[in-house]
């Protein structure tokens, strides 16, 4: 690519959480925060394949809500799937990608027509491009999954697509939705000649089925049956509590199994809605399947994962549009983007972490962060270690399960003094970052005060 060239990534369901995670993780890597785990596109294998430079996106999108991209960090943060830390360090990022959105629709009560909407849309998504200067804008759909459409007209995914379409937009469907897959939307796109891609991201249950599916189908083994369940809260949960929604997204993951093994096999996958596991997942499969001379034999699969950190560095890497970059150019410092002009940070390890339409819901309004509460001058702007905060956000350590081994943010300090009874341990305090936490003692004699007798 040549100097100066820049391509918009317009995110359908801009304000969600995979697309939140998507604008901050663009930012910490170009500013070196933190490296590229889990982006196949920055992997040597697709290290000369032309892709735009990271630090040449600019984001925008349509959304149906109205919470703030840094407020919508915030959240993530507290949630467990943003490092923490940085929301504030990419603040200026995501209040640029914020100021790019617009709104999306229909909204409720909206009179508007179909054609009124896909018009809206185009002229959003030419003065995007237009106004900011870019060679070519791709949208990608990253909303939550809409219900199968049956109704008058057509469904938002749909509107979307076809906006893309008449601005000249690459585009890519990241969900089961309908999207571009609507047959009025069959003859435009056999005669634009765009690129698109994607009927669903396949980053978590979906995603192993593919994997595993085809392994069956090579060693000659016959699935006799594949069942699952789906536990998740967040956006997509709350989004996935509509029967309708649910039945388009397990269609999904059938037609994955049916089109790879070549036979439609039995079993299902039930989705539940459980607002508690926040932005986490749980997956579980059962696959029963005959062996050598008929043995019957099972394999069961548990994942547990986090939709938004697995769905981000997929769904705005995907090499939707027209290889005419070069990944060795400079990139030139873009006016929404203010990270281009920072010094990167030296990168380090990140921590161990386990999305209706145009929108990923989230189940908890914008409110005023915790951490901008905090009174104590002597925790202010102090970075936290990252099994801190695994420790802090990690839904399993708010429901009562295993905490974080101890690390080195867990660090015994053996003080001096008498132990006390036979069979006590010594008097130790535990520090959690710059906390002090008291360890129950053995023996009856109730949890250690720190610093004074027993």
């Amino acid at each position: 690519m040549t100097t100066g060239h820049r391509t918009g990534i317009w995110l359908i369901g801009a304000r969600g959480s995979v697309a939140t995670t998507t604008v901050a993780g663009c930012a910490a890597l170009v500013t070196g925060l933190h490296p590229p785990t889990g982006m196949a596109t920055e992997t040597p294998d697709l290290a000369d394949t032309g892709l735009p430079p990271l630090a040449t996106l600019v984001f925008g999108g349509h959304d149906t809500t109205d919470c703030p991209l840094p407020k919508r960090a915030e959240q993530l943060t507290t949630a467990g799937v943003l490092p923490y830390g940085l929301a504030d360090a990419v603040t200026a990022e995501l209040e640029a990608a914020d100021r790019e959105i617009r709104p999306g629709g229909p909204l409720p009560g909206d009179t508007r027509t179909d054609e009124q909407l896909v018009t809206t849309f185009t002229t959003d998504l030419t003065d995007f491009r237009e106004r900011i200067g870019l060679d070519r804008v791709v949208v990608v759909n990253v909303a939550s999954t809409e219900p199968a459409s049956g109704g008058v007209g057509l469904p938002p995914s749909t509107l979307y697509a076809a906006a893309a379409l008449r601005a000249g937009c690459p585009y890519v469907n990241f969900t089961p939705s309908t999207g571009l897959r609507h047959p009025a939307l069959a003859a435009p796109l056999a005669a634009c000649g765009l690129p698109h891609a994607g009927r669903d991201g396949k980053t978590g249950q979906t995603l192993l089925r593919a994997v595993l599916a085809p392994m069956f189908l090579q060693r000659a083994l016959t699935v006799r049956a594949w069942s699952g369940s789906n536990l998740l809260g967040g956006g997509d949960g709350a989004a996935l509590a509509d029967p309708a929604a649910a039945a388009a997204k397990n269609a999904g993951k059938e037609r994955v199994l049916t089109d790879t093994l070549g036979t439609t096999v039995e079993g299902q996958v039930h989705i539940d809605d459980v607002p508690a596991l926040g932005e986490w997942k749980t997956a579980w499969d059962h696959i029963a399947f005959d062996g050598f001379l008929g043995t019957r034999m099972i394999l069961q699969t548990l994942w547990q994962g986090c939709d938004s950190a697995l769905a981000a560095p997929s769904s705005w890497t995907s090499p939707a549009s027209p290889p005419e970059h070069t990944r060795g150019a400079s990139p030139a410092p873009s006016t929404t983007s203010p990270s281009t002009s920072r010094t990167p940070k030296a990168p380090h390890p990140p921590p161990s972490r386990p999305s209706t339409p145009a929108s990923s819901p989230s189940p908890e309004p914008c409110a005023p962060h915790p951490q901008g509460t905090n009174s104590d001058p002597d925790h202010q702007h102090q970075p936290q270690h990252p099994r801190d905060r695994h420790h802090r956000h990690h839904p399993h350590a708010r429901l009562g399960g295993t905490p974080p081994r101890l690390g080195p943010g867990l660090r015994p300090r053996r003080r001096p003094g008498r132990r006390g009874h036979r069979g006590d341990p010594p008097r130790t305090r535990h520090t959690l970052g710059d906390r002090r936490l008291p360890l129950p003692v053995r023996g009856g004699h109730g949890p250690q005060r720190l610093g004074g007798p027993r």
